[in-house]
């Protein structure tokens, strides 16, 4: 058996957490191949060793003094060496780091230091073999992501090595320039090492023992979720609940590869489970519940719309005239309902209204602002009757207004529309309904 085992920043914040990964990978031999994270936060008031590396590239590059930068970098890695008591030292790699500081090797190259270190002391602390991520993770000279070059050099590097460290976060283009993927990258990297070595299991270790049923900052101790599958995860992903890189569930999914959801400070709980699908039953009709607020609805409405061809194909032109994405279109047989990010329409609202008019003559057009959706999800929803009479029995109850429905046909997911005011009310009232 093969397992990626990913490690975030906060698993590998300190020396004391070193030693908690240590014994994780120690404790199963599967664990064969390792991702990390550059440092994390040690406690709320830290600095992450990522956000250090920008700080300080931005002052090599302004013309500033950078030096007392770089060795608060320094020192969190030699104070890391030190109390691990390993004998190595760095100071090659910190003088060919100050060197491109100094070249403008870029905000990339910079950010990408944190894993590349963090690898290196990692590698040398559980004596396994260092592979630089920009020797086998590889980006176009555009700055998009080459995974056919990636899996084929990853296949190649890896096929005779029994035991590997891999930094995440970032690799190189063809002019040998480093790339980083988006923040939380080192997610992706695990997943495509995961893939391309076969792996029987993806594990994605980090400070939460799994994804919860409902956002913590809203629903105290929300339950866990013990499986869930690839399409759930995109629709609450998509609403924001964040703890795996949405990015990294594909290389994966194409390899019908799981992944596990664990938490390195509390290595005995079972986290969660992402599958492809499964037949085990939920143990709760819905698997969970995401929003966020800032939308804005535009209503349109004419007589007869529904008759008129090329009608929603010439309203959506206006807004991708203007660079806009929609995120939802619930309609009628005379009405049409646009929901956007409120933030990225405002400044092109009246630009959209006039296209709309111009090109569909509509009898009215309004914009409704300050909007929140919630997206329930569940596989478990499809078998079930009575879902929706009960999201909006607990809706009425909580003397919540409804201000817009949407489901799509695969009835994984019901979107609800509320007023920005009324959001953590509704929230508190659906995971009630299904959960407590």
């Amino acid at each position: 058996m093969v397992k990626v085992t990913k490690f975030g920043g906060s698993s590998l914040a300190s020396a004391e957490q070193f030693r908690k990964v240590a014994d994780i990978i120690f404790a199963d031999p599967a664990r064969k191949f390792v991702v990390p994270s550059a440092p994390g936060k040690r406690f709320p008031e830290d600095v992450k060793v990522t956000d250090m590396l920008y700080a300080c590239y931005k002052a090599a590059i302004s013309g500033r003094d950078f030096k007392s930068k770089f060795k608060e970098i320094r020192d969190r890695y030699d104070g890391i060496i030190s109390e691990l008591g390993l004998d190595m030292s760095l100071e090659n790699e910190y003088e060919a780091i100050e060197a491109g500081f100094k070249g403008r090797a870029g905000r990339d190259y910079a950010a990408s230091r944190g894993e590349f270190l963090n690898g290196i002391i990692l590698a040398k602390y559980i004596g396994y073999e260092f592979i630089d991520a920009a020797d086998v993770v590889f980006f176009n000279e555009d700055g998009t992501f080459n995974l056919e070059m990636t899996n084929a050099s990853l296949r190649d590097r890896l096929v005779n090595v029994e035991k590997a460290v891999i930094p995440g976060f970032y690799g190189s283009t063809p002019n040998d320039t480093i790339k980083t993927f988006s923040r939380g990258g080192s997610d992706i990297t695990g997943s495509i090492v995961a893939a391309a070595v076969k792996a029987d299991l993806y594990e994605n270790w980090t400070d939460v023992s799994g994804f919860m049923i409902a956002d913590p900052r809203i629903i105290e101790n929300p339950a866990a979720i013990n499986t869930i599958t690839y399409k759930e995860l995109r629709e609450l992903s998509y609403m924001g609940a964040t703890v795996l890189h949405e990015d990294a569930i594909f290389p994966v999914r194409r390899e019908g590869i799981p992944i596990n959801i664990k938490n390195t400070n509390a290595p005995d709980d079972p986290g969660t489970m992402i599958v492809e699908s499964t037949s085990k039953k939920p143990e709760h009709i819905i698997t969970g519940i995401a929003g966020k607020k800032g939308f804005s609805a535009v209503n349109i409405e004419k007589d007869m719309m529904n008759s008129e061809i090329g009608f929603g194909r010439k309203v959506l032109e206006q807004f991708e005239k203007q660079g806009l994405s929609f995120e939802h279109m619930p309609s009628g047989i005379d009405t049409m309902t646009i929901i956007v990010h409120q933030d990225e329409f405002v400044e092109k609202e009246q630009e959209v209204l006039a296209g709309i008019h111009r090109n569909v003559s509509p009898d009215s057009v309004e914009i409704e602002a300050g909007l929140a959706l919630i997206a329930v999800v569940g596989r478990g929803m499809k078998s079930v009757k009575g879902t929706a009479l009960k999201i909006f029995e607990a809706l009425y109850n909580s003397n919540v207004n409804v201000k817009m429905i949407d489901q799509g046909s695969s009835e994984l997911n019901i979107i609800i529309g509320v007023l920005e005011e009324e959001f953590e009310t509704a929230f508190r009232a659906i995971y009630n309904a299904f959960v407590k």
